[in-house]
């Protein structure tokens, strides 16, 4: 029998050991800019993305939504730099993850389900499942490029079906 994951809702807490939550701030600090007429909040304040001779990319997928249970059968990782993604408009989207470090195990995954306007940050080496759009739409998605292609991919070795409740 498969093991089974239920995505959490995506909370700055709870994804702490994974990355970071982006969302709009209720509060905090920020400074008025452009004469008053907005203000600026700075969410993270380094994507990791310049090392080993890496540079900044910002790209758009466009993404068609998932079908629940979804099998989970491999993760990828990016040891090098960071990984953002950030939906535009209201994209509900579920992010599979694991620690960094060996290739996981199917019971050390994680699954957390945004509210649609809540993006993330992947700290870098963070296993992860591609994107699983819950609703079809874009993502904005801020990553490190380079010459060389940073992207590990391994194999789990049992199916993890990912349902929404």
């Amino acid at each position: 029998m498969p093991l089974t994951l239920q995505p959490q809702p995506l909370s700055a807490a709870a994804f702490a050991p994974y990355g970071t939550v982006i969302e709009a701030p209720t509060g905090g600090p920020s400074r008025p800019i452009n004469g008053g007429t907005s203000q600026r909040f700075d969410l993270v304040g380094d994507l990791a993305l310049t090392a080993q001779g890496g540079r900044p990319l910002l790209a758009l997928f466009r993404a068609q939504a998932r079908r629940f249970p979804h099998a989970v059968t491999e993760l990828e990782r990016h040891a090098l730099g960071s990984q953002s993604f950030v939906p535009l408009g209201r994209r509900r989207f579920v992010i599979v993850v694991a620690a960094s470090g060996d290739a996981p195990q199917p019971q050390a995954l994680a699954a957390f389900v945004s509210n649609g306007e809540q993006g993330v940050v992947l700290a870098p080496g963070t296993w992860h499942h591609a994107l699983l759009a819950v609703d079809a739409g874009d993502f904005v998605v801020v990553e490190r490029a380079a010459d060389c292609v940073d992207c590990d991919v391994c194999d789990l070795p049992a199916a993890v079906s990912v349902v929404l409740g």
